[in-house]
């Protein structure tokens, strides 16, 4: 049985610079912090960095829980990350805006009135 979302990793091009900037963002530091990999708890999930591997769109498309997604698609810019696709309602009140972070990769973000904390196993 699939149990929903977990980790999300992200490659960086200099892991230093990567902690840096999605600490910044995520507003916590790493829990766990090895050469090889970068674990960050963010709301029950995991965000992984990782120093090898290709940055880029071409990985998956994760979507980072928001309750205020203008506010944080502004915040989140002036850190550095640009719009790859501004935000839009998709149904149901829920938005999604997709940010290029300066390695490459796409960090979507979600507001979505229909999820359920308590529904996450």
């Amino acid at each position: 049985m699939i149990k929903g979302l977990r980790t999300a990793i992200y490659p960086v091009p200099d892991m230093e610079q990567g902690k840096s900037w999605y600490t910044s963002v995520f507003g916590v530091a790493p829990y766990f912090d090895q050469p090889f990999y970068a674990g960050y708890a963010v709301g029950g999930f995991e965000l992984g960095l990782i120093p090898d591997g290709t940055p880029g769109p071409a990985g998956s498309r994760v979507y980072w829980g928001v309750d205020d997604i203008d506010a944080e698609v502004e915040r989140i810019t002036a850190l550095g990350a640009s719009v790859h696709s501004a935000i839009q309602e998709v149904g149901e009140g829920i938005k999604v805006a997709e940010l290029n972070d300066p390695y490459g990769n796409i960090l979507g973000l979600i507001y979505n009135p229909v999820f359920k904390l308590e529904d996450v196993r």
